[in-house]
């Protein structure tokens, strides 16, 4: 791996790991302080909402401005804020230097994104993208126990000076960084503009299909997030212990996704295997919704997630790929304000059909929906490969079926009655299944 790949990789790794104990210890002082899930509301979208908002601008910068720098004074700037969090430590203060913290994501995620192919190097993009989201996978599974564990004993302020010191250690390794990558117009001699990336990403009808449909599907599969806690907990009944360790199989599907799958599709076929991907992602959760075995249901989400870490590889490769080097921080910040935005819409939509349908029946949209968005999809691009995936999904969908008949009796004696007492169907903290489209 290039030097530079590496830096990069500890990089991502390391950030998302203090960004997820951060978030989680926040999450826990702000809905103990205020008491409010309109507190815990208003934090997650002041983190969330500005990539969304900030998105073009963000976007337009990261092609205007050598890329480097815009990571070390990225990194350096949220410290600052992170410090500010430390210092005042309350509920208020969190919630209003949120906003804050995620602008600064906004700036640094395209800027990071645009770099890869540079310091990537013979490697290819999808090799590169598959350590990237490995790394980042891996940050995301350890952050919520660091920052869990040091909220449980009281200690928020640990959580948020570790978050700090991530940046700051990000900050030192971005200035090690020999490759740059400059900023500057399009060949016209104008300046970059925050709408250009939508069009990038509009502009080829490969692209713009492949993002449409995994874009699409986010509008239902994310709905995951808030129906898996009450699935795993009310309706097989196996406790948060249970609810943890599914969350851990969709993650180690998705380490497998990125760096088994991934890597080993051709250009060529990335389009369509991202799609196929969607397809795969969306069965595995219908297969663990239709089932009453929980070796079935863990196994349904260890697809899921390789399903889901293959998808985002590749639909990154694909916009490395298929969108002039110049523009890629505008046309990524473009893809990210999207996914974002649709996972935020899955938020409310997923409590919505939780309360009025119960989590199975939201797992069982969920998962069909996403998977039909992907087989519609895949119909516009490769209409033969739509109709062996549907064949495929079909038949999964049956087996599954039969292994919830044949372990219904089995399941509650091996695990213990559902837990019917409990009628919490709140947001739950964010997941594996949604960090990343």
């Amino acid at each position: 791996m290039p030097r530079d790949l590496r830096i990069l990789v500890g990089a991502v790794g390391l950030s998302t790991l203090g960004d997820a104990a951060a978030l989680t210890a926040l999450v826990l002082l702000v809905h103990e302080g205020a008491g409010s899930s309109l507190a815990v509301a208003a934090l997650l979208l002041g983190m969330w909402g500005p990539v969304v908002v900030l998105g073009g601008w963000a976007g337009a910068l990261a092609d205007r401005v050598e890329n480097t720098r815009l990571l070390v004074l990225g990194a350096a700037a949220q410290a600052m804020v992170v410090l500010a969090m430390v210092l005042a430590g309350s509920p208020v203060a969190a919630v209003l230097l949120a906003p804050l913290l995620g602008a600064g994501s906004a700036i640094v995620q395209p800027a990071e994104f645009a770099l890869v192919p540079v310091a990537a190097g013979r490697l290819g993009a999808a090799a590169a993208g598959a350590r990237i989201e490995t790394a980042r996978y891996a940050g995301m599974s350890a952050g919520p126990f660091v920052g869990g564990g040091l909220a449980a004993v009281g200690d928020v302020r640990a959580a948020l000076l570790l978050d700090l010191l991530t940046f700051v250690a990000v900050a030192a390794a971005a200035s090690r960084l020999r490759v740059r990558r400059a900023g500057g117009g399009r060949a016209g001699g104008s300046a970059p503009r925050a709408r250009d990336g939508l069009v990038a990403l509009t502009r080829d009808r490969v692209l713009a299909t492949t993002l449409a449909g995994a874009l699409a599907s986010l509008l239902v599969v994310s709905a995951t997030i808030v129906a898996l806690v009450a699935f795993a907990t009310e309706v097989l009944g196996l406790g948060g212990a249970g609810y943890g360790a599914l969350v851990g199989v969709w993650t180690a599907g998705m380490v497998a996704g990125a760096m088994c799958v991934a890597r080993r599709v051709p250009p060529a076929a990335h389009a369509a295997a991202a799609l196929l991907a969607v397809v795969a992602q969306g069965a595995g959760i219908l297969a663990g919704a239709a089932t009453a075995a929980v070796w079935a249901v863990a196994l349904g989400y260890l697809v899921g997630g390789a399903a889901q870490g293959a998808k985002n590889v590749l639909l990154r490769a694909l916009i490395h790929e298929r969108v002039t080097t110049g523009m890629h921080g505008r046309a990524y910040a473009a893809y990210n304000a999207a996914r974002n935005a649709a996972e935020l819409a899955a938020l409310l939509g997923g409590a919505a059909l939780v309360a009025a349908i119960g989590p199975r029946w939201t797992l069982v949209v969920a998962g069909g929906g996403s998977a039909a968005i992907g087989l519609a999809a895949l119909a516009v691009l490769h209409p033969a490969a739509a109709a062996r995936a549907s064949r495929a999904a079909a038949a999964g969908g049956a087996q599954a079926a039969v292994a919830s008949g044949a372990a219904s009796g089995e399941t509650s004696a091996s695990w213990g009655r559902p837990e019917r007492t409990s009628a919490s169907t709140a947001s739950a903290p964010a997941t594996a299944s949604a960090t990343e489209a």
